[in-house]
């Protein structure tokens, strides 16, 4: 069968298809023992590094790939690149451990769904594949805002090729949209938004998907790194929500 017909039945039936990359035996077998009792999750293949996670996702086409960021051969930024590149349908949600708060922005701005520490439990993994396989990203907007200000203090410069949207002015934005982009940044989710605004979640959502499409941002992780880049928050005012 080949991995588009794989990939055909596996949707069908409901199934997410996870593909695990990490350079160390014990934690792709790990993960794998973890995935495994869970009737919704099929793990369809193990890499030992970014290049090969790109040849096994190429022919077995998973819907989410559990990728470590520290790999040989080709690393999980470089890997999640081309994945969002090659191969957009399939969901990168990134593993890594604090120390390496660059990394994982990285990650995200390449193209990651989402980043989930080493430490988490099995069931915040499980969890956290569900949500990116539904295309939300799986960052909890504290944990978020902590990472991009940490990240913000150590670099101020935009990464290559990336365009500054102006803060209050940015083109094509109105000033509610404005309201509710430096709310996301902030870390508050849909409820606490549409609390603070006084209108309703369903609202919340439209101006947050007219906020991705007019900034060319995929989902939340992006528009909150855009938002540090533009200055629409700082890195000090995201500590002081704490």
């Amino acid at each position: 069968m080949s991995g588009t017909n794989a990939a055909n039945e596996a949707a069908a039936e409901g199934t997410i298809r996870v593909l695990i990359a990490d350079d160390q035996p014990l934690v792709r077998r790990g993960l794998a023992l973890i995935l495994g009792p869970s009737p919704a999750i099929t793990v369809v293949a193990e890499a030992e590094n970014g290049e090969q996670a790109l040849v096994l996702a190429h022919e077995h086409r998973p819907d989410v790939v559990v990728m470590d960021i520290r790999m040989p051969v080709l690393d999980g930024v470089a890997a999640t690149e081309r994945l969002a590149r090659d191969l957009p349908e399939c969901r990168v949600l990134v593993l890594g451990t604090f120390d390496m708060d660059e990394y994982v922005i990285a990650a995200l701005r390449a193209g990651a769904y989402g980043f989930l520490p080493k430490d988490s439990s099995p069931e915040d993994l499980v969890a956290a594949i569900r949500t990116v396989r539904a295309g939300e990203a799986a960052v909890a907007p504290r944990l978020l805002t902590r990472l991009i200000s940490t990240f913000v203090r150590t670099s101020q410069v935009a990464p290559p090729n990336r365009r500054r949207p102006a803060a209050e002015n940015t083109p094509g934005l109105t000033p509610r949209e404005v309201e509710v982009w430096r709310l996301v940044a902030t870390g508050l989710d849909n409820s606490q938004i549409a609390c603070a605004m006084a209108i309703s979640v369903s609202t919340v959502k439209n101006y947050i998907t007219n906020i991705f499409d007019k900034l060319g941002v995929r989902d939340r992780a992006q528009a909150v790194i855009a938002a540090y880049e533009s200055g629409l928050v700082s890195a000090q005012r995201a500590d002081d929500t704490d």
